[in-house]
């Protein structure tokens, strides 16, 4: 699959002549660590890795420079190649820097979801965390409606994003107290009027709750490489892994509101995020313009 690629890149690499190319996706990192390593692209290559937990895929000699979302990925992948990999942060777009609910309208939508779940006007209190659930675009998780009901029964209020299933959303409909939404295009606002992300998967959904300060728990994770990110992640001191009997209503209730233990994940998120990728680039960028006007 890789090797399909490599005349498709090097027509556009030789169109708009970049002075860097950058990877975001793993198999797009094979690409250009198999062209540099043979001499094929001579722009340097720096992958930018997305993952909390660091998938062979991503890896491959070839490539310039590794920047990665912790020490411990950027560790691993130097333990793994032995070349230069570094710690920027995840990768988020600025609105979820300044993440806010314009007019309320989020707020009011939770309000009245409340109001007509208990059959009276009693608007959303700080004793009613909001918990956003997150399963990605495609809708997918492991026992949703049954993690959605304990969270309900603890007094929560579960809002789904189903992504791009329809019938996913559908069947949310059937059950009390539940608020399942399709595809979200203001999820900067929807983070700002919640107060946790109830996340599976450790995606981009993950980073960017991060950056809006929103705390992220960890639970029923997906299969295979999506586990072991959750897991990743709440090692970093970025999420809580949440498993056993009392979650994950017990640590929605912890983080939702002020104390100690909110306050150690959003200064925690706000370390992780103070590199800028960019830094790194231009910096790679630089160096081989100094390379190549010394060659010359």
């Amino acid at each position: 699959m890789a090797a399909l690629a490599e005349r498709p890149l090097l027509r556009t690499v030789a169109e708009l002549r970049p002075d860097v190319v950058v990877p975001t996706f793993h198999l797009s990192a094979q690409v250009t660590g198999r062209l540099r390593a043979r001499g094929a692209l001579a722009v340097p290559a720096a992958v930018v890795v997305v993952d909390f937990a660091v998938h062979r895929g991503w890896l491959h000699p070839g490539n310039d420079l590794h920047l990665c979302v912790t020490e411990a990925a950027a560790a691993q992948v130097r333990s793994a190649l032995g070349g230069p990999a570094r710690s920027t942060g995840p990768v988020v777009p600025a609105r979820f820097f300044r993440a806010r609910d314009v007019e309320g309208r989020w707020r009011a939508l939770l309000d009245r979801h409340v109001a007509a779940a208990a059959q009276h006007t009693r608007p959303l209190s700080a004793e009613r965390p909001a918990v956003l659930m997150s399963t990605g675009a495609w809708g997918v998780g492991t026992r949703l409606m049954e993690t959605a009901r304990q969270l309900a029964d603890h007094g929560c209020v579960p809002v789904l994003l189903c992504g791009n299933d329809a019938r996913l959303r559908h069947r949310a409909t059937r059950h009390p107290g539940l608020l399942p939404l399709g595809w979200v295009t203001d999820l900067p606002g929807l983070m700002a009027a919640t107060h946790v992300l109830l996340d599976n998967a450790a995606g981009q959904t993950a980073a960017q709750a991060l950056a809006a300060g929103l705390p992220v728990v960890g639970h029923r994770p997906l299969p295979g490489h999506a586990e072991a990110g959750v897991r990743a992640m709440a090692q970093a001191g970025l999420s809580r892994y949440a498993a056993g009997a009392a979650e994950p209503a017990h640590s929605a209730h912890e983080l939702a509101f002020p104390g100690p233990a909110r306050a150690r994940l959003t200064a925690a998120a706000r370390a992780a995020l103070r590199g800028d990728p960019v830094d790194e680039l231009l910096e790679l960028a630089g160096r081989v313009d100094t390379a190549d006007s010394r060659t010359a």
